[in-house]
């Protein structure tokens, strides 16, 4: 029987797992709550590991297994002695026996919107990153540089900003538009208030209590409003705007390679995305634009290509067609 590959993307948000077959049939799924070490604890992530792989193999042999590829942002840190160790004694609980390769998020994503080798990947969901990809390696980084350092354009960054021009309104004496009253109301869950310093405090104390990335769930309160709120549109100009400089930072202008846009915020029908596809066509008209809507099939591809590299480019057919 030929061996299976199993596939694990882990995010800041979500965390999801594929088993596929030679064939590129999805013989099981699984999904679970962010597992991402970088910003959770160790044993809420591995909880979400083991939610989501239990699932995946619930109706397969672990033994099966042949091959394993695990995405992740921050993939270094998934590396770390007392990290891994702590992961090969979860794997090893699950019954799987065969061996996994740990690559960035950006790697699952990439192959997972295109088949191509070479070509730039530009995501943004809870964070942000531009990679340029050479033989599905990454031979340059723009940003990942987490919720504090960096991720311009990212879902944290569109919400931080929303909050920060509620509070900046606020501080003006001014009733906030329709998005800072959005803000408010999702924050405080209050629908009607008065500008004040109470109002402020109480913003800023409802987003210190929660923790950082948790400004990511705001981001939908942008998009809902762009075209209706001059605040949110200048907030998805600024995304879009950093998200393309950072395209730009990693790709040649004259080049032709594939696009991947990956995240949630560039994926789906947003206007963002729209922004963000405007951009890429005026700079790179020549250049394939592709969507990776699952980082996880992405993961088990890469695992079935290491178990049968001759078969790749059909099953990615298979598995994304």
């Amino acid at each position: 029987m030929q061996p299976l590959a199993l596939g694990l993307d882990i995010g800041g948000t979500s965390t999801r797992a594929v088993v596929i077959d030679g064939s590129g049939r999805r013989l099981g799924t699984g999904r679970a709550a962010g597992a991402n070490v970088t910003s959770h604890a160790l044993d809420t992530a591995l909880e979400a590991m083991r939610a989501a792989l239990t699932a995946a193999l619930a109706s397969v042999s672990a033994a099966s297994v042949g091959a394993a590829v695990i995405g992740t942002a921050g993939d270094h840190n998934l590396t770390r002695p007392e990290v891994a160790s702590a992961v090969d004694a979860l794997w090893a609980s699950l019954g799987l026996t065969c061996s996994y390769t740990v690559v960035a998020d950006a790697t699952v994503a990439f192959v997972a919107g295109t088949p191509a080798p070479d070509g730039t990947l530009v995501l943004s969901g809870t964070g942000a990153i531009s990679a340029r990809f050479t033989d599905r390696r990454p031979d340059q980084l723009f940003d990942g540089h987490g919720w504090l350092l960096g991720d311009l354009g990212s879902g944290f960054w569109i919400g931080r900003e929303a909050v920060r021009s509620t509070l900046a309104a606020l501080d003006r004496g001014e009733q906030p538009g329709p998005l800072g009253r959005a803000v408010v109301q999702t924050l405080l869950g209050r629908a009607s208030f008065s500008p004040s310093r109470p109002v402020v405090n109480e913003i800023v104390l409802a987003v210190h209590t929660r923790p950082p990335v948790a400004l990511s769930a705001l981001a939908p309160l942008v998009t809902a409003d762009a075209g209706a709120d001059p605040e949110a549109d200048r907030i998805l100009a600024a995304a879009a705007g950093h998200l393309l400089a950072a395209a730009a930072a990693v790709r040649s202008p004259a080049e032709a390679t594939p696009i991947v846009l990956a995240g949630s915020l560039l994926t789906g029908d947003t206007p963002l995305a729209a922004l963000v596809r405007s951009g890429l066509a005026s700079r790179w008209p020549d250049a394939p634009v592709g969507l990776a809507l699952d980082g996880a099939a992405g993961a088990a591809w890469l695992a079935a290509r290491a178990l049968n590299p001759s078969g790749a480019d059909r099953l990615h057919a298979t598995l994304f067609g």
